[in-house]
């Protein structure tokens, strides 16, 4: 690094869920040094496998540049909550995530560390606190998962997206943790619904039907899509159906047949990546999993939503805490476990035909965003801690 330059490093991969809001966080605050006319270095340290480096590389800034200015890949571990021979192997892979993670912090000198979450984010949270680099982590899930409980215990910090999250923590970690609410990128609060019907080759005077957004999170979610694909010749009937079948759970070729069969009212994607944003602000319903990141993206944007969460055995039930929370406002509703089937699909898809439903859910949804910006919010509280630091 160039003498003087000033650098923070961001963690966190995975999946996208665990980059996205970093990315906003990073926009928010190139843009507040930029305003003083400032220049700050953002180095993202992810996993050396999967899409970690694509999701940072190809970021934009709200200004159109690119966003980040490096990305160093680390080997990422995971521990499992059930037996597997496959921890043991982990541990190889967390100790040498720790190895490359401090020798490139050490070399960056990051002015700070702030972590998004996920296994990776964990080997270098704790060589940032044996190079006394401030951390900071962020937990966007109503309850804390395993990562984040781990990086606690070195973060000066832990930003909370609900309120209610902090009942769980002891009084130690209650006094490190800051309820800011979940960042979305910059570009949900600025969409434009005219990209979004031109991505799908809509003309909006011609639509009749509302638009159902299907989403399962970057890799998809195979028990949505079998819904989906059970109950489509009701649901294109009253819906114009866009469908994300996620990057690992698609079928091209049964995909390419549904949309000749229902041409103009089915469309499918392996992911929306650029056009997302502006695809979310046309819907009119949204059919997804219930991942913090999804859920606040469709509330910023006042989306109803029917939340089918990921619950059994292979997951802690934060995507079940989430719903919930939602529900409980009267936010949204829910198909939990056994619920998830088609008949209970098509009950509340038929509910959210009718418009006073929606709108009710809207005006919920509006009264419990609020007006501020998380990513914004968090910016400036990490921008102080830069600020005083470099005057030490």
């Amino acid at each position: 690094m160039k003498k003087n330059e000033l650098v923070v490093a961001f963690t966190g991969g995975g999946t996208a869920g665990h980059i996205y809001p970093g990315l906003a966080i990073a926009d928010e605050l190139k843009t507040l040094f930029g305003a003083q006319n400032k220049k700050i270095k953002i180095c993202w340290i992810g996993c050396s496998s999967g899409m970690d480096k694509k999701i940072v590389q190809t970021a934009l800034s709200a200004d159109g540049e690119l966003l980040t200015d490096e990305f160093h890949g680390i080997p990422s571990g995971k521990l499992r909550r059930y037996f597997s021979l496959q921890n043991f192997l982990d541990i190889f892979k967390i100790f040498a995530g720790f190895i490359k993670a401090f020798f490139y912090l050490n070399k960056i000198k990051p002015s700070i560390l702030f972590s998004k979450g996920g296994f990776v984010s964990v080997p270098p949270c704790y060589a940032a606190k044996l190079l006394k680099i401030p951390v900071f982590t962020h937990e966007c899930d109503f309850s804390i998962g395993l990562a984040n409980r781990l990086n606690l215990k070195v973060a000066d910090n832990i930003f909370l997206s609900y309120e209610q999250t902090k009942k769980n923590l002891s009084s130690v970690n209650c006094q490190k943790s800051v309820v800011m609410g979940n960042p979305v990128r910059p570009i949900f609060y600025n969409t434009n619904a005219e990209i979004g019907y031109d991505f799908l080759g809509l003309q909006k005077e011609s639509i009749t039907k509302p638009i159902l957004l299907v989403l399962g999170g970057s890799s998809g979610a195979r028990q949505i899509n079998d819904l989906v694909y059970q109950n489509l010749d009701w649901i294109c009937q009253n819906y114009i159906v866009v469908h994300q079948t996620g990057m690992l759970n698609n079928d091209d070729s049964k995909e390419k047949q549904l949309q000749e069969k229902f041409a103009g009212s089915y469309f499918a994607f392996p992911f929306i990546y650029e056009q997302m944003p502006h695809v979310l602000s046309i819907a009119d319903v949204i059919l997804s999993r219930a991942g913090a990141n999804s859920i606040w993206e469709a509330a910023v944007l006042n989306k109803p939503m029917v939340l089918i969460p990921l619950c059994g055995s292979g997951t802690r039930g934060d995507q079940v805490d989430n719903a919930n929370f939602f529900v409980e406002q009267n936010a949204s509703c829910m198909l939990l476990g056994e619920q998830a089937n088609s008949e209970n699909l098509i009950q509340e898809l038929t509910k959210m035909l009718d418009k006073a439903q929606r709108d009710e859910y809207i005006f919920n949804l509006k009264k419990l965003i609020g007006n501020e910006k998380p990513a914004n919010k968090i910016a400036n509280f990490l921008y102080n801690k830069i600020n005083n630091r470099e005057m030490l």
